[in-house]
C-alpha cells in the first residue's frame, strides 16, 4: 500500500465493525494491504475479507465468504489501480448489500481515485449513516479532501480521525501527507 505522487489508497470504514488500519482487531481490514507501518506514504484502509472479529461476526454481513463476489473483486481491483472495474463491483455490491459499509467505503475510495468526488461524497455519506463517523470514515473523507485540495476540510476531518484514534498511522501519514500538500500549496496529483 503506497502513494506513488498521488495514487494514496483511500478507503476505510466501519470502526468497530472489522478490522481497521491494520492495528487492532476491532476496526476494519486492511483493504490494500498491510505495509502502513513500513511506507510513511501509507493513507487509509478498508476491511480484507475474511477477518472478522467478536464484534462483528461473518453473520452480519459485511463479510462475504465468495471470494469472487463483487465486494471481494472490487477489492482485488481496486489493489491493482484499476479504478473503473473496482468502482463497477462495489456499486453491484452495494447494489446488492446497501447496508454493506465496507462496501460503501470501497466504492468512494473507488470514485475518489477516478475525481468523481460528488458520487464519493455521497457513498461516504452512506456509509456515515450506517456505522457513524469513525475514524476509518474520517480519515478517508479527509483524504479525499486533500484530492481535491481542499486543504481546511481536509485538515477539520483528519484532526476529528486523529481524535477519535490517536495511534492509526493512516491518519497520522494523512496529516503528513496533508502538512506537505499546504506547503507545496497544490494537490495531491494522481498517475
Amino acid at each position: 500500500m503506497r502513494m506513488c505522487r498521488g495514487r494514496v489508497l483511500v478507503a476505510t470504514v466501519v470502526g468497530p465493525l472489522l478490522l481497521g488500519g491494520c492495528e487492532t482487531s476491532t476496526k476494519l481490514g486492511d483493504f490494500f494491504g498491510t505495509r502502513a507501518a513500513d511506507d510513511p506514504q501509507t493513507t487509509a484502509s478498508v476491511p480484507d475479507s475474511g477477518e472478522a472479529t467478536s464484534e462483528a461476526p461473518n453473520a452480519s454481513g459485511l463479510l462475504g465468504s465468495d471470494p469472487y463476489d463483487d465486494l471481494n473483486t472490487g477489492k482485488k481491483l481496486y489493489r491493482s489501480a484499476n479504478y473503473g472495474l473496482a468502482e463497477r463491483h462495489f456499486r453491484r455490491a452495494v447494489e446488492s448489500r446497501p447496508k454493506d459499509a465496507e462496501a460503501w467505503v470501497g466504492l468512494a475510495a473507488s470514485y475518489d481515485q477516478l475525481r468523481r468526488f460528488e458520487l464519493a461524497d455521497r457513498a461516504y455519506a452512506q456509509a456515515v449513516g450506517i456505522v457513524g463517523t469513525t475514524p476509518e470514515v474520517l480519515n478517508n473523507q479527509g483524504y479525499s479532501y486533500i484530492l481535491r485540495g481542499d486543504y481546511t476540510r481536509a485538515r477539520v476531518a483528519l484532526l476529528q480521525a486523529k481524535s477519535k484514534d490517536p495511534e492509526n498511522p493512516y491518519i497520522q501519514s494523512n496529516l503528513q501527507l496533508l502538512e506537505r500538500a499546504v506547503r507545496k500549496r497544490k494537490g495531491v496529483q494522481q498517475k
